[in-house]
């Protein structure tokens, strides 16, 4: 079902713009994490990019068929630095997109009736919101020189929900089982 209302069109545009910037700057900042000594975090990096793949597909997959040339306004951090650096950006993008976009952008598909958006919305705000202290906590080592200590991330890649070295049984997100979280 193709997205019936302009705006709620629009901000899905916007949203998989933001989101596909996210994963390419993430990817990145891995590459930079991995030459300073920060495998741990160059992982996490490359993890959240993949949730941010994961997030730019469910938004494009909602937009269901409306092939078109559309000009973008999409919010994006710049610039690669240092690791504690780029995680601060990571931060910054992270906490936008859970206190004024998403938010905005909910309560509009909501207000048209756009289910699906509704649903693409909702998955992407429950895990920036865990992406965005993920952040901090490896910000914080970062700056005193140390790696983020963690054996494992994984991502539901129905949802994008992020968790570190254990499994739930099912998404707390989006329900799906365990046994397809992609493993970082």
């Amino acid at each position: 079902m193709a997205v019936k209302n302009a705006m709620t069109a629009d901000f899905l545009r916007s949203a998989y713009g933001g989101e596909s910037m996210a994963h390419m700057r993430y990817l990145h900042w891995s590459e930079i994490a991995q030459k300073e000594g920060f495998p741990n975090i160059a992982r996490l990096f490359k993890a959240i990019a993949y949730a941010e793949q994961v997030h730019a597909g469910n938004h494009f997959n909602v937009l269901d068929g409306d092939i078109g040339d559309h000009s973008v306004t999409a919010g994006g951090v710049f610039g690669g630095k240092k690791t504690a650096e780029n995680l601060l950006g990571g931060i910054m993008g992270e906490e936008h997109e859970v206190e004024q976009m998403y938010p905005a952008y909910l309560e509009v598909a909501k207000m048209q009736g756009e289910k699906e958006a509704v649903r693409s919305f909702t998955f992407a705000l429950e895990a920036e919101k865990i992406h965005a202290e993920l952040y901090k906590k490896a910000k914080e080592a970062a700056e005193q020189g140390k790696d983020f200590e963690f054996k494992k991330v994984y991502i539901c890649p129905v949802c994008g929900h992020t968790v570190l070295d254990k499994l739930p049984d099912q998404c707390p997100v989006c329900g799906a089982k365990k046994d397809i979280y992609k493993e970082f």
